[in-house]
């Protein structure tokens, strides 16, 4: 439990020092996001070493994951239509995270989310974080309080919509870990195609 607890703390100091106004502007946002979500999972492969076997590689998963992603795509579609209908400041937030892409090569940065931040983000927060609280206590409680961290950690940005936009997105990637852990290989490519399809491919404008 300490390793799990160390690998959280140190998720909140990365996650805070890439969202946070103070300090966000000092960093490449996508740079320091890829070594974070890396280092996380590489520290979540030496402290859980049988994630990998979760991972099945089949037909079945692949066409799952990009159906995971184009859902979550559409409920986030919804929700920003909704969010900016209510309140004044969503699509402005939402403007401020579109922002961070500016001046990157969107080449660079569908290779990164593709490859590793998507991939890594996943075999952190779901294939450690929320196995090893589910098996310290039970599954449900563990999907609640992974939920609940992966909003938080982004809480440091001050930015409702991205809070409410990682409560919505871990929710739903937690979801399908707790009810179906063997397609943990279809959640990991959903996560990786819906960030490219949010921010590079089809932004929701």
């Amino acid at each position: 439990m300490k390793s799990l607890v160390f690998t959280l703390v140190l998720a909140l100091l990365l996650w805070t020092v890439m969202f946070s106004p103070w300090t966000a502007p000092h960093v490449n946002f996508w740079w320091m996001m890829t070594f974070s979500a890396v280092t996380l999972s590489m520290l979540s492969t030496f402290f859980n070493r049988g994630w990998h076997k979760r991972v099945k590689l089949n037909w079945s998963n692949l066409f799952l994951g990009v159906l995971i992603a184009a859902a979550l795509w559409g409920i986030f579609w919804i929700g920003e239509k909704v969010s900016s209908w209510m309140f004044d400041f969503a699509r402005p937030q939402v403007d401020s995270i579109y922002g961070m892409k500016e001046g990157e090569s969107p080449w660079l940065l569908t290779a990164l989310m593709l490859l590793l931040i998507g991939p890594a983000e996943e075999i952190y927060w779901r294939g450690y974080v929320q196995q090893k609280f589910s098996e310290r206590w039970n599954a449900n409680l563990g999907f609640v309080v992974t939920t609940l961290i992966y909003a938080l950690v982004h809480a440091g940005s001050f930015n409702f919509m991205l809070t409410m936009s990682a409560l919505v997105a871990g929710m739903a990637w937690g979801l399908l870990y707790r009810f179906f852990p063997e397609r943990f290989g279809a959640i990991i490519l959903s996560h990786a195609l819906w960030d490219v399809a949010v921010f590079i491919w089809f932004p929701i404008l």
